[in-house]
């Protein structure tokens, strides 16, 4: 991370839920001594610290877990943060006064989503201005351009930050259909018998 640092790279993604935790606190300890020269994104949805685990988009699960991700990330403050995926269980609206009380107090900057409605956006959007959404998007995958998430996003001023451009390593030409994948800790696994009927 240094070295991309070193090179030019200014923003920097993690998620609580990648490792979990761990790469919050390698991302955290790697850019401790050039913080202020470059954005870091992070990401909650899962109650990771629950026996049950779940999902947790409730306020008050939000605000403490912004607290625990600041610690980790040897930060006063998270430059953009994500909803990792939206919650059935909790309105949007919910959500985004969580964000927003969140900014007010300058723990957060900006408020992102992840794989989110159109519809869902300007829910969000309404309570809390959105500065970005993340969502799959690729050769493989072009959802984003047919359920009018790009639409919204233009309308309303918000970043659209692909995740899986190169399709998941597919489009790299490095993985075919002999490729294993760890059933455990890679998620292309589930879905690997579908993937060579899109490419």
């Amino acid at each position: 991370m240094r070295t991309a640092y070193e090179k030019g790279v200014t923003f920097f993604d993690t998620a609580e839920v990648y490792g979990p935790f761990t790469n919050e606190e390698l991302v955290g300890e790697a850019l401790a001594p050039f913080r202020d020269k470059v954005v870091i994104a992070s990401k909650f949805y899962f109650d990771l610290e629950s026996s049950e685990g779940g999902l947790n988009s409730r306020q008050e699960h939000i605000k403490k877990v912004v607290e625990s991700s600041l610690k980790r990330l040897k930060t006063d403050r998270i430059d953009l943060y994500y909803q990792h995926r939206v919650d059935p269980n909790v309105p949007i609206e919910e959500v985004a006064g969580a964000i927003k009380d969140l900014i007010k107090e300058g723990k957060v900057l900006h408020f992102g989503l992840s794989e989110a409605s159109a519809k869902t956006i300007r829910r969000a959007h309404a309570v809390q201005p959105v500065t970005a959404i993340q969502s799959e998007y690729s050769f493989m995958e072009r959802d984003p351009e047919q359920d009018g998430v790009l639409k919204t996003c233009e309308k309303l001023g918000i970043g659209f930050v692909p995740w899986g451009p190169v399709g998941m390593g597919y489009l790299t030409g490095e993985i075919n259909a002999h490729t294993n994948f760890d059933s455990k800790t890679d998620l292309r696994a589930e879905s690997k018998n579908s993937l060579p009927f899109k490419v």
